[in-house]
């Protein structure tokens, strides 16, 4: 059984942008995501979704990180 503070502290962790290098090229979620039991990841889906939705609202074109990422790659931008 996880604690809390055990819970919090990997949530902290998957929320980061920070995802390793994969020679690969694909989208990997982070680590810390598989240490997570359901009720962490319901936590850390809650959690990005807020984060998500401040980003997009505090941005002039009204886009997250994550889409403006997504689009890049989508139009085969580097920029």
């Amino acid at each position: 059984v996880m604690s809390d503070r055990e819970r919090d502290l990997l949530v902290e962790a998957a929320l980061t942008p920070e995802r390793g290098q994969h020679a690969d090229d694909v989208v990997r979620f982070h680590p810390a995501f598989h240490d997570l039991d359901a009720s962490g990841r319901e936590q850390l889906f809650a959690t990005l979704d807020l984060q998500r939705s401040l980003e997009a609202a505090a941005s002039q074109d009204g886009l997250t990180a994550t889409s403006r990422a997504v689009l890049r790659r989508l139009h085969g931008s580097s920029s």
